[in-house]
């Protein structure tokens, strides 16, 4: 089973492609462990990504491919299957990720989406307020202070703030619908709803992946 994960920041997609992995042992792929990876044992593109990020340079798009490319060629791969999170992040690298699969003769099976309208993510994401005194972590929604809180005692990190926030989403927007047409038109792509308990969120991505499987 050979599969790809993709949701806007928020949307829980890194709980869901947890759960994935333990109940169905695909292998997990996130761009930053196969980067960890692939440097630290000296792989011709983890080396060669080294020394981007060495001089503090985005690391190019042939290089992430390349490093895909090698994580998708070991042998767990063709036992276990995959779960691809966090890759691809533009059109360029899921038409490069069309080529590597093309060349190692590995089929994807689905695409699994999972959808949060866009103003509730702003609400989860732009909540998280830290006291100043303590550091505690609190949200002005889902865990807000007890009681009545005075505002001034506590603050918010400039990524957490709406304006931020907003902006980080329309940029996973601007640069995931061209990636998610592009695999609507091959049929892969099976949307589920995401703004609902993570448990059930859940069952419907394994009535998706039974399909699948039958």
């Amino acid at each position: 089973m050979n599969l790809l994960i993709m949701g806007l920041p928020g949307a829980g997609k890194g709980t869901q492609a947890s759960k994935i992995v333990d109940a169905f042992g695909v292998a997990h792929i996130s761009t930053g462990d196969m980067f960890r990876a692939a440097m630290a044992n000296q792989t011709e593109m983890g080396t060669l990504a080294k020394s981007f990020i060495d001089k503090g340079e985005l690391v190019p798009d042939e290089v992430t491919n390349g490093i895909v490319k090698e994580r998708l060629a070991e042998n767990d791969i063709a036992e276990k299957g995959f779960l691809l999170d966090g890759y691809p992040r533009t059109i360029e690298q899921a038409f490069a990720l069309d080529q590597t699969l093309s060349d190692l003769g590995i089929e994807l099976d689905g695409v699994i989406n999972i959808e949060v309208d866009p103003s509730c993510l702003l609400e989860r994401l732009s909540g998280r307020i830290i006291h100043r005194e303590t550091g505690e972590t609190f949200h002005k929604v889902f865990n807000p202070p007890v009681g009545d809180y005075n505002e001034d005692d506590y603050y918010q990190r400039e990524d957490d703030k709406p304006e931020t926030v907003k902006r980080r989403l329309d940029v996973n927007i601007a640069q995931g619908e061209p990636i998610i047409n592009h695999y609507r038109e091959k049929g892969l792509v099976f949307d589920i709803e995401g703004n609902q308990d993570i448990n059930d969120v859940f069952e419907d991505v394994k009535k998706v992946i039974s399909s699948l499987n039958n």
